[in-house]
């Protein structure tokens, strides 16, 4: 009886390192559901890219800052695992959509505030919750931190500040869900080249300079230093990795 396929949620899927991460573990046999804020194209081109090489992946749409509207993808998803995999559980969920955010403390409103904490923190916490029932037992979890929880750069306040929370949350996941032998683990990635922050990294030379400067590695990161790590965590040699927090900076301001 041949394996049956491992399946992941990997939510922002269809851009930057959820893209990567989506092909890293398709190169690893992982199989993947892709989700997309509103991007059908790029999401579509994500999963050519899986099958290409040799995996399987659906896209499905969904907004992380409406937490209202989870109910609706667990049937989506639900529905997709039964008709492309035949099954009813999923493997591994990576917690990777969100938005950037910049601005000086004295500067930040209310509202501000508010879809940070939607899409960031209250995404992330209730979006798990509605897909615990899925994931199988001994499954994985890895949620998106950034490497602005650990050194303070000016205007990324209330945007760390999230993600301070998603590394709090992590633990706590692998807490509860040990007894069901699942894992959770926080990424936090440094600064990378992709499109984040309207391509802040990659597309200003002289932001991307002192990243370098301030880097052991002496360069910013790109994606493919991100979605191979990520893939590999989620593989078995890393079973035994448990409510660790694991940056992937290169070696940022140490």
């Amino acid at each position: 009886m041949p394996e049956r396929s491992r399946i992941a949620i990997v939510t922002g899927g269809s851009r930057g390192l959820g893209r990567n991460t989506v092909n890293a573990l398709a190169r690893t046999g992982v199989d993947s559901i892709v989700t997309f804020h509103s991007n059908r194209d790029e999401a579509d081109a994500t999963v050519r890219e899986v099958e290409t090489a040799g995996a399987k992946a659906v896209a499905l749409q969904l907004d992380v800052a409406h937490a209202g509207r989870f109910p609706a993808f667990v049937d989506q998803v639900k529905a997709a695992l039964s008709e492309h995999w035949g099954r009813e559980s999923f493997d591994f969920l990576v917690n990777n959509a969100g938005t950037s955010h910049f601005g000086k403390i004295g500067d930040v409103t209310e509202a501000d505030f508010d879809d940070i904490v939607a899409v960031q923190l209250k995404g992330a916490f209730f979006l798990t919750q509605a897909l615990l029932p899925l994931i199988a037992d001994g499954g994985r979890i890895v949620n998106l931190s950034s490497g602005l929880a650990r050194f303070a750069t000016p205007g990324f306040a209330a945007y760390a500040m999230m993600k301070g929370g998603i590394e709090v949350f992590t633990r706590y996941l692998a807490k509860e869900l040990g007894a069901r032998g699942i894992t959770a683990n926080t990424v936090a990635p440094g600064a990378i080249e992709t499109d984040f922050a309207g391509g802040m990294v990659r597309d200003n030379p002289q932001m991307n300079k002192g990243v370098a400067d301030a880097t052991a590695l002496g360069r910013a990161g790109v994606p493919d230093d991100v979605g191979p790590m990520i893939a590999g965590l989620l593989g078995d040699a890393n079973r035994w990795v448990n409510a660790q927090r694991i940056e992937v900076s290169g070696g940022a301001y140490l």
